[in-house]
């Protein structure tokens, strides 16, 4: 133990808590502090981060819904926060599935939460299964060291069933405001195809950061990434994020562009499949496992 202190939550901390009031009354959240990063993990939902702040900076979107224990439509409850996780059975707006699938409505069981000189680690399974059907398990481990300046989530899904299953993932970062202004600018290396006509007119912004204007539609653009990894980089404010992840499980990666005033979010989305008609399931035979990988850099 540092002679300097005589609790290690001095300058690391690791807690746990439920909400209280409103819309968000009863979920359980982890709050990890490591002295320079703060995130907030959602155990109600999937273990997915709610939100991630750099020197108490705040870097993500928090939809006008907040966080919330609805069962409601896609629309009433998606909350944004740093990290939703979407899938395993679907993504994007599929007829007769959820929109981003129901993985990040499935509650999560924590396995292990310790805070020690090494740095912070939470580790938690999400279960997605069904009688007749599949049996899938995410077991997901969030580390930032002590005045880490980056945190990483290692995902590791495992078929605990007796056959082969479909799954497809999507992960949903979403950027907000301050690090997200006008002015900001997305580094981003290789070629983009926009979604819809929208996009395609506006796709002279793909690396932009406009300011928000009341009603403007939003634009989406499929990218195929050189390198995986992006960077968003306010300079006015001083501040970056760097999302990098593993390229080999997550081929694909969205970009999701909304500059309407109140709804003011940037998404960076690496996936394993594309959406509309390209989407595709991977398939993962019993017993077997497959992992991937995420790292957030803030400066």
């Amino acid at each position: 133990m540092n002679s300097k202190i005589s609790n290690f939550d001095q300058i690391c901390s690791l807690r746990r808590y439920t909400l209280t009031e409103g819309e968000g009354g009863g979920l359980d959240v982890i709050d990890c502090d490591n002295g320079k990063l703060r995130f907030l993990l959602n155990v109600s939902c999937a273990l997915d981060m709610m939100q991630l702040y750099c020197e108490g900076t705040n870097l993500s979107f928090i939809s006008k819904n907040g966080f919330n224990a609805c069962k409601g439509p896609f629309s009433r409850r998606f909350e944004g926060g740093m990290l939703y996780t979407c899938g395993l059975d679907s993504v994007g707006d599929r007829r007769g599935f959820e929109v981003h699938g129901s993985l990040h409505q499935t509650p999560a069981r924590v396995t292990a939460m310790r805070s020690d000189e090494d740095g912070i680690t939470v580790e938690a399974e999400v279960r997605s299964s069904a009688l007749f059907g599949e049996h899938l398990v995410l077991k997901r481990r969030f580390f930032t060291p002590v005045m880490g300046d980056f945190v990483t989530l290692k995902d590791t899904l495992v078929n605990a069933g007796h056959t082969s299953a479909d799954y497809c993932l999507l992960y949903h970062v979403n950027v907000g405001y301050p690090l997200l202004d006008e002015g900001a600018k997305l580094e981003i290396n290789g070629d983009c195809t926009p979604r819809t006509p929208w996009a395609a007119e506006n796709v002279s912004l793909v690396r932009e950061v406009i300011a928000p204007e009341p009603g403007r539609e939003e634009t989406c653009y499929f990218w195929q990434l050189h390198e995986p990894r992006v960077t968003v980089i306010n300079e006015g404010l001083g501040r970056s994020l760097t999302l990098s992840y593993t390229g080999d499980t997550l081929p694909h990666f969205i970009e999701w562009q909304s500059m309407a005033s109140g709804d003011y979010a940037l998404g960076l989305e690496p996936a394993t499949t594309v959406l509309d008609s390209g989407f595709a399931y991977k398939q993962l035979a019993p017993a077997a496992k497959v992992c991937f990988g995420l790292c957030w850099k803030a400066k």
